[in-house]
């Protein structure tokens, strides 16, 4: 019963999740394990030339990606079990024992502090003096905090993080909503298309769309007047916004199919106008879902950094991803390794 209930969201959160896993760069570029797709095209494009061997990759990669999107959603997506709306008849929860209270506990306590292993790495790091061959720092300070904030850049790269993903951010929630709703409510014959476009983004590495952008915006491309001049955050809130769509198409498709079209008919029937049930109706009930897929996309695209490495050519436009990665040296930050 429950199962196919949530099985939408199930659906939207896997797709995502093995579509950003199959085209994942930062991971392997770290590990230095160079055997994958997307580091065969970040290094071929990384020499700036000619060579369409890179491209053939990432139309590859959508490909492959379109068609085990497509085989999933035959195979998973196809429920359209709908409630009737909000559950208000609570459910009394089951009491565990204390056996096996605790090793619930435990179990969850453990993932959350595998997952939270990276995160106390890095405060930590931020607050050691020096680390080097030893499980604990030697000494925390607030130094690196002083050099960072007082940087010249930071805070105008803050504000101009939060602008690009502020708009892009709502831009998403708009666009996502309008083909979420094509895609559920619709019997359009190419909304299943719509919606393969929609994802499509993810399939393709952000350097390979940073370096498509900043082309067609190049002086004499027909899209120029996209940079405004030289400020590019027109051209930046749409890569943005493309970037992380898909996050905001998943989560408000899973919404609309939790959520019976009914209610509209009915208030259709009582003489609201179609706009308006959506509105006043249906907009309500799948708000969490919108808040979910719009943190997601705010959340991801301030820590864009390919479009911001190539896209943002001035220091006064560089958002906060770009001045840390590109000056890392000059911010201050820790050793973790000694001198020879």
């Amino acid at each position: 019963m429950t199962l196919p209930l949530i099985m939408p969201g199930v659906f939207a959160g896997g797709t995502i999740v093995f579509i950003w896993a199959f085209t994942e760069l930062g991971v392997p570029l770290v590990f230095d394990y160079t055997r994958v797709t997307s580091v065969q095209i970040y290094n071929s494009l990384r020499d700036l030339s000619d060579n369409p061997q890179p491209y053939a990759l990432v139309v590859v990669v959508m490909l492959a990606t379109v068609l085990i999107y497509l085989v999933s959603k035959y195979l998973f997506g196809r429920s359209h079990v709908l409630g009737g709306g909000r559950n208000v008849v609570a459910r009394e929860p089951v009491r565990l024992g204390p056996v096996w209270a605790w090793g619930v506990t435990a179990l969850f306590g453990g993932i959350i502090l595998i997952a939270m292993v990276p995160h106390i790495g890095v405060v930590l790091l931020s607050l050691s003096k020096g680390w080097y061959q030893s499980v604990f720092p030697e000494g925390l300070t607030l130094q690196h905090y002083r050099d960072a904030l007082s940087h010249e850049m930071t805070l105008n790269a803050v504000s101009n993080s939060l602008k690009y993903a502020s708009l892009a951010t709502l831009l998403d929630v708009v666009l996502g909503l309008g083909i979420a709703y094509v895609n559920v409510r619709s019997r359009l014959p190419a909304r299943h298309l719509l919606d393969v476009m929609a994802m499509l983004p993810l399939a393709v590495p952000g350097i390979v769309l940073a370096f498509g952008y900043l082309a067609m915006a190049r002086e004499g491309a027909p899209f120029h007047w996209l940079m405004l001049g030289e400020d590019p955050v027109l051209l930046m809130v749409i890569a943005y916004s493309v970037r992380r769509l898909p996050y905001v198409v998943r989560s408000a498709t899973a919404g609309l199919q939790q959520v019976s079209p009914d209610l509209e008919d009915a208030a259709q029937n009582l003489g609201a106008p179609p706009w308006r049930a959506l509105l006043r109706v249906t907009l309500p009930l799948i708000t969490p879902n919108l808040i979910a897929g719009g943190l997601l996309a705010f959340a991801f695209a301030m820590l864009e950094v390919a479009d911001s490495m190539v896209l943002a050519q001035q220091a006064g436009h560089y958002p906060i991803t770009k001045p840390f990665t590109s000056s890392s040296t000059r911010w201050g930050m820790v050793r973790t390794s000694r001198p020879p």
